[in-house]
């Protein structure tokens, strides 16, 4: 088995979770649009962009928008979920990743995020975690939405790694299926019993080790 050089992490789910927030600015969207839509609907819009979660939120809807008014809408959802991450702290970094992160950076292996969020830079910030980041691939990078590989082969590349190299961190399906497309390890963060194609499944960060990595 290769040696993992490189850990390549989606950042909402598994570095911290800003889903909530998400939810609460596509809801507001969707009620001022005139509709509701369901928390396990927006379990769906998980590691997709922006411009395709709002596509779908109107399918549900059954609104149909011009494409200057569909961006229009997508820049207020922006805004409003940046208000609510503009008031985020290190609190909100989930258990065990800096500590993952520290030993990491101490054994030398890079680190890389692959995220379809374009706003990963500002809360990375918020949270304080910027400095411990190799490479950041995020949606300002990438046109190609997860499971399509794009956004880890650029990391990886990033990092100066082979895919194989590489070991991804995610908790969305979508996100698991963009890692084995791209020839590289997957370690899932939440339930088993939905990241059934990942090469195993962590809780938390609290419960890996580097021995853990090398699989």
């Amino acid at each position: 088995m290769t040696t993992v050089k490189a850990c390549l992490f989606d950042l909402d789910g598994v570095i911290v979770d800003t889903a909530v927030y998400h939810f609460q600015a596509w809801r507001r969207l969707a009620n001022e649009l005139g509709f509701d839509f369901t928390e396990h609907q927006n379990e769906q819009l998980k590691g997709v962009s922006r411009m395709e979660s709002l596509d779908l939120i109107l399918q549900w809807g059954g609104v149909t928008l011009t494409d200057a008014e569909k961006l229009d809408w997508a820049n207020k959802k922006n805004q409003w979920y940046l208000d609510l991450v503009m008031q985020m702290t290190p609190n909100e970094v989930l258990p065990g990743v800096t500590a993952f992160l520290i030993l990491l950076r101490e054994n030398g292996i890079k680190i890389a995020l692959g995220s379809a969020s374009k706003n990963s830079k500002l809360i990375l910030e918020r949270i304080q975690m910027l400095s411990y980041f190799d490479a950041i691939i995020d949606g300002n990078n990438i046109n190609k939405s997860k499971p399509d590989p794009q956004v880890f082969l650029l990391g990886a590349e990033a990092t100066g790694c082979q895919p194989a190299e590489c070991v991804v961190f995610e908790d969305a399906v979508a996100g698991i299926q963009a890692a084995k497309a791209g020839g590289m390890r997957a370690i899932g963060v939440g339930s088993a019993e939905v990241l059934t194609q990942a090469d195993f499944v962590i809780s938390t960060f609290e419960e890996m080790t580097l021995g853990r990595l090398n699989f």
